[in-house]
């Protein structure tokens, strides 16, 4: 916690040392813009944390507003960062152009700022729009594993919902109108259900039960349900009309089985005990006729568990959120987003159905996932 804590003020803490600093000297502003701007960055800083402070204390109402506050500013802060380092890069590549030009092609100081600051703006303001509407992504998949007369499984995927302070009533609502009208045969939360804590949640639970899928609700844990508390967050999602798969497999039909499995978040927090089973262990134990749904919250492959399943839904990466962090995330799960195939596996990486922190995404929109399980064409290979 402490070493977070660290990390986080030293990399934010700086960001905002050098931005605002920076803006301060590009237009010459004087008294008493430096110690607005040093208030201000000290507040954005804390934010987060007092937000978290506040939810524990319970309360709630001023825990939201400066949740608010302090989220959205940290998206645009990021926009304002990415825009600044992307624009002198390009200032520098133009500098060294007009050298061998013999031409000034270089931006002013303040030019440089400002635009940073435009585009930052202009994408937040989009951010918030592609935040709120929700894509429905359509993924058909061959088998022979469904019997005669089944001529296809819907399987309907949500995942990195966050439901809390941020993420409310009318998004849940929202989301589960596109759920509920795309009539699921299965339905699966792939974990981040909930948020960190689990404050703003309440009555949400009933909401999360008026969607239910014929062959069954099913869901995983997340690092953040793992963080507002395993036994709040499984009652919840309980209560929400969704059995919770904590490394087990459950046979659904005489012909599909779905298993799931902790994140590791849960071995990390001693407190908390995740499954000893192995994936590879679990999956052994399904029959090698059934069609396996496979549930983890982090879009990694077991090597041991590669080839004992179908389809494995994960989610957790958010495709980044707010470009450009789709590149780091990358660097930290490669796997693509969408589907991909691993021998006769399958993964479908999810970008997430709601936000964390920053209410915005920036070219990476929420998502609803409807898989399509059809019989295999005699002939036709995958």
């Amino acid at each position: 916690m402490y070493v977070f804590l660290a990390v986080y003020l030293t990399i934010y803490g700086g960001a905002h040392l050098y931005l605002l600093r920076r803006t301060l000297k590009a237009f010459e502003l004087g008294a008493p813009f430096p110690a607005f701007f040093l208030m201000l960055g000290l507040f954005m800083v804390g934010a987060p944390m007092l937000v978290r402070i506040l939810e524990r204390i319970q309360l709630e109402a001023p825990a939201r507003v400066i949740a608010e506050i302090g989220y959205s500013w940290m998206g645009c802060f990021f926009l304002f960062l990415s825009a600044s380092l992307a624009l002198d890069l390009f200032g520098l590549i133009l500098k060294a152009v007009g050298q061998m030009l013999q031409r000034d092609l270089s931006f002013s100081e303040p030019g440089l700022v400002a635009a940073s600051l435009c585009i930052a703006l202009a994408a937040s303001i989009y951010g918030l729009f592609e935040a709120r509407h929700v894509k429905v992504e359509q993924v058909v998949l061959e088998s022979t594993k469904l019997p005669a007369g089944v001529g296809r499984l819907r399987i309907v995927q949500v995942s990195d919902v966050h439901l809390g302070l941020m993420v409310g009533r009318p998004r849940l609502e929202q989301i589960l109108a596109q759920v509920a009208a795309l009539k699921p045969d299965l339905l699966v939360s792939t974990g981040d259900l909930v948020d960190g804590q689990m404050d703003g949640l309440k009555g949400l639970d009933t909401v999360l039960a008026t969607v239910r899928a014929p062959l069954g609700n099913f869901a995983v844990l997340g690092n953040h349900e793992v963080f507002a508390g395993v036994g709040p967050s499984v009652a919840f999602t309980t209560r929400g009309g969704y059995r919770m798969l904590r490394g087990e497999a459950v046979a659904v039909n005489s012909y599909l089985t779905v298993a799931g499995v902790d994140d590791p978040a849960v071995r990390y927090r001693q407190k908390e005990k995740g499954s000893a089973v192995s994936e590879k262990e679990m999956l052994e134990k399904v029959p090698q006729d059934h069609f396996t749904l496979l549930l983890k919250h982090r879009p990694a492959i077991d090597p041991g568990a590669q080839g004992k399943f179908d389809l494995q839904l994960s989610g957790h990466v958010h495709k980044g959120q707010i470009f450009p962090f789709n590149l780091i995330t990358h660097l930290a799960y490669p796997a693509k987003m969408g589907l991909s195939r691993f021998g006769t596996s399958w993964l479908y990486v999810s970008r997430g159905t709601g936000t964390w922190g920053p209410p915005i995404r920036v070219l990476a929109p929420p998502e609803v996932t409807v898989i399509d399980v059809v019989q295999r064409v005699m002939g036709n290979e995958q």
